[in-house]
Order: C-alpha cells, then structure tokens, then sequence
C-alpha cells in the first residue's frame, strides 16, 4: 500500500569522508589545500539533485566526518542537516553549539565497521533521559535509532522523542530470502505502533536501490536515510544522478 504522504529522503554523506580520510587523514594543510573529496560539496551537489535534507555522523573516534565538516555544512546547506551522534557529554555539547535542524541519537562502537544495531532506551532512560529534553530545548528535533521493537517504542514515547528511526539492517539482510516476510512484518507493526503513539516515524541502514520500493510500503513512513547505496552508485553516475534515481525509486513507489 503507497504511503499517505511523500516520503523524504535525507543523503547520508559520511562514506565521503571515509575516502578522503583514507588518504588525507593527517594532511589536512597539505598538499597545497586541495583534499578531495569534499563532503560539503557531495552535499551541496545532493541538494541540488532534490535530497530533502543531508545526514552526517560525527563518530567519537572521528574515521569519517570531522568537526569542521559539520560547521561549514551548517553554513552551507539550503535544505535540513540530520546530525547522527552517540549519547555523549561532549557530543551534546557540540550539538547545543551547531543547533542542526535535526539530531539523532545513535549507538557507537569503535570495533564496529558501521552501525549495528539500534539504541537500548532502557540505558538511556536509566542514565541520559535529558539528552531529548535539553536538546529540544534547544529547538533541535530529536530522533532516536531504535531497532523495531514494541518496547523500544514505548521507551521513545516515555523520553518525549518526537520521532524514531528504525534500524531496517536485519530486514536489509534477509530481503529477498526466507526471513524477509518476518522483518517486514516487524517493521510494518513497529511502525503502526509508533504512528499510534504520536511519533514520527523515519528508517535506515542497508536500504539501496533493490530493496526500496518494499521499505517504501511501510506505513506512516515520513523519512529514508540512505547513504552507502547511493554513494556507491555516485562512483558510477556522479553524485547527482545517483540521488535523482534514489528520488525517481522513491516516487515510483509511492505513486
């Protein structure tokens, strides 16, 4: 069943950055200024090709975007920044600094190669609960990335979170196998769940070009945060087309 409204997509651009820290990771001032390739102007190029907003995750050990990419996005970007952060003092510190339009808390570990899983609000609750309230506050909107749990849900409900963002990484693995029928499912009735609670609901993590019309059904469904997909399309087509054909997959599968 097509969703009830446009459902917007936010450009995650940080793999941009994990290839230009590849190279340049301790050459900052060298190399006569010219390190490529830029995240901001990945971004400012998203824009252009219709992403509703840009999302970047300032990780604790910095592997992909650093600080200064994060502020000259804020100077720069037209549309809405998605900041992805863990639950950390300093990492709230910085976002009261840069006031994004949007902030989303998310689980990190140094081991892992990407994000593997959704938040525990049960720590959360029990130890940072005034993370959503300071940061909106602040006039930040706060998203938290959960896994598609009904508990889950009732936690988010419990902080004041406006919206959730479910981790669709378990459905993104069993697409087109035996299991996929039970993550859709899970997804499906996490979303209803969260709908009926007054939360927004937004997804990402593994969802590309295959898998997208299915992600798309979901219903209430308001945001895709899509970024390794189309980045790895970019290398092909360019920034530009590849957010265009991500944007073209999404209309059709919402018409």
């Amino acid at each position: 069943m097509p969703s009830e409204n446009k459902i917007l997509l936010g450009v995650n651009i940080d793999h941009s950055a994990t290839l230009r820290q590849a190279r340049y990771r301790d050459e900052e001032k060298t190399c006569g200024g010219f390190i490529e390739p830029d995240p901001v102007l990945i971004a400012l190029r998203s824009e252009l090709a219709g992403a509703d907003g840009i999302t970047v995750h300032l990780r604790e050990d910095r592997r992909h975007i650093q600080d200064r990419d994060i502020y000259r996005l804020r100077e720069s970007l037209s549309t809405r920044m998605n900041l992805e952060m863990a639950c950390q003092a300093d990492m709230l510190e910085i976002a009261l600094d840069l006031r994004p339009e949007a902030v989303c808390l998310v689980p990190e570990n140094r081991r892992e190669v990407t994000t593997e899983g959704g938040l525990d609000l049960n720590r959360l609750v029990s130890e940072d609960g005034d993370f959503v309230q300071k940061l909106s506050s602040a006039g930040v909107e706060v998203s938290l990335f959960i896994d598609p749990e009904p508990n889950q849900i009732e936690l988010a409900q419990k902080l004041s979170a406006p919206v959730v963002e479910f981790h669709t990484g378990s459905f993104a693995r069993s697409f087109g196998s035996a299991g996929e029928e039970s993550e859709w499912e899970r997804l499906r009735n996490a979303a209803e769940i969260a709908h009926t609670a007054g939360i927004t609901v937004n997804a990402g993590h593994g969802i590309n070009y295959r898998n997208v019309d299915r992600v798309c059904q979901l219903p209430h469904l308001n945001e895709l945060n899509i970024g390794h997909s189309i980045l790895s399309r970019a290398l092909l087509t360019g920034i530009e087309q590849a957010v265009r054909d991500m944007k073209s997959a999404i209309d059709r599968a919402t018409s």
